[in-house]
């Protein structure tokens, strides 16, 4: 299906940067990396693929749009960051493996020490390291305060004993960066400490967790005396609750929500124009489902840092990755009900097959999948608390 984008103009100041792109897409993604694409279901694409997508970006210097150009970033604008994903969006590149790339590089370019800063942030650009993020424990879920796993120091290292669930790639993944408890204090954000973890080592195991979709994507992990190198902590010991809020403020701004949600978009619109007859109600909705994809693109592009809103706006990431889940969640849906009769088949017996039935179980398995999305990275009710928090303080 052709792919529906603005052309621009000679005079569009955007028009040298678009056509640079639009020709390394052209000429780098390859037939079976756009497949890979289009078939993603969760947070990542085919391993396989991503890597290699990765190593093309990391050799071409764009693996890190959003990282100071001194450790390895583009230098490009927050808008040209957002016309890039949103390109490699309507060509179907693979989604990355980026919890480096977006949350841990960031965080360690501004907080960790020049030792890590040396030895981490190279493995991150080149794609050797790859990082799962290990927040999420049974007790302690969008209450991250309740961190349970603990921390003893022992000389210079820590012993760490505990479990963390929901761990996304934890099977994939090299290392990981987790959230400990170090001490117990009057409130549970106290005595925290954001540790650096390497996944092989002795006391580590990891459990696979299958989701409903039928996707090993999730996974536990648990900790049996693990030592982990006093060396290995972000920031001091008891300050990870600030730590690790910081690395979601740097997440959510280095991420472009509206990039996932019209790559969903852009499946529904193809199973609309391949059925005859579509029902005049979800033709209906797709027009819908087009507008507020517009509009939510819109005002990613003013949240954005350098926007046209405010700096020091804290709440903005909360906007946008509240809008962008729901919206995420109701394209999938939208999708999955345009597939009509195909959306009841299992995905598993037509997974590598390329037909109007193994979309159509794709598009249900893709439903299932964004059903998490209003979940992690902090629920749509903590968000809506961070927004009316802010917008309370401003009536006072």
């Amino acid at each position: 299906m052709p792919v529906s984008r603005p052309v621009p103009s000679d005079s569009d100041p955007d028009a040298a940067f678009l056509a640079e792109v639009r020709g390394f897409l052209a000429e780098a993604l390859t037939p079976d990396l756009r497949e890979a694409g289009r078939r993603t279901l969760g947070v990542h694409s085919d391993i396989d693929a991503c890597r290699l997508w990765h190593q093309r970006l990391y050799r071409r210097g764009w693996i890190a749009p959003g990282w100071p150009v001194a450790h390895g970033g583009t230098g490009w604008t927050p808008r040209q960051r957002f016309l890039f994903d949103r390109e490699c969006a309507l060509n179907d590149a693979p989604v990355l493996f980026a919890g480096g790339i977006r949350s841990l590089g960031p965080l360690i370019i501004e907080m960790g020490t020049p030792l890590q800063q040396a030895r981490y942030l190279p493995a991150i650009l080149s794609g050797d390291d790859l990082w799962a993020q290990g927040f999420s424990e049974p007790g302690a879920g969008s209450d991250l305060a309740r961190v349970a796993t603990r921390a003893v120091r022992t000389g210079d290292r820590y012993v760490v004993d505990g479990s963390k669930i929901w761990t996304t790639g934890a099977h994939l993944a090299n290392r990981m960066f987790t959230l400990v408890r170090t001490a117990t204090e009057d409130r549970p954000q106290k005595g925290l400490t954001f540790l650096l973890i390497d996944m092989a080592s002795p006391g580590l195991t990891v459990s696979p967790i299958i989701t409903i979709d039928g996707e090993h994507e999730l996974n536990a992990v648990f900790f049996d005396q693990v030592g982990v190198p006093v060396a290995n902590r972000i920031g001091e010991e008891g300050q990870g609750w600030a730590v690790a809020k910081r690395l979601m403020q740097l997440a959510r701004s280095n991420n472009t929500p509206a990039a996932l949600v019209r790559r969903v978009y852009q499946r529904a619109r193809a199973a609309a124009m391949a059925t005859p007859d579509l029902e005049p109600g979800l033709s209906a909705r797709l027009v819908a489902a087009e507008i507020e994809l517009t509009a939510f693109e819109q005002t990613e592009l003013a949240l954005l840092p350098g926007g046209r809103l405010r700096e020091g706006d804290n709440t903005s990431p909360s906007v946008l990755k509240l809008m962008g889940s729901e919206l995420h969640q109701r394209v999938a849906e939208l999708a999955m009900e345009i597939a009509g009769l195909s959306r009841g088949i299992a995905l598993a017996p037509f997974r590598e097959e390329a037909s109007w039935l193994a979309d159509g179980a794709r598009a249900t398995a893709k439903h299932f999948a964004t059903r998490a999305a209003s979940i992690y990275s902090g629920s749509s009710e903590t968000q809506r608390n961070v927004i009316a928090q802010a917008l309370l303080a401003g009536i006072r």
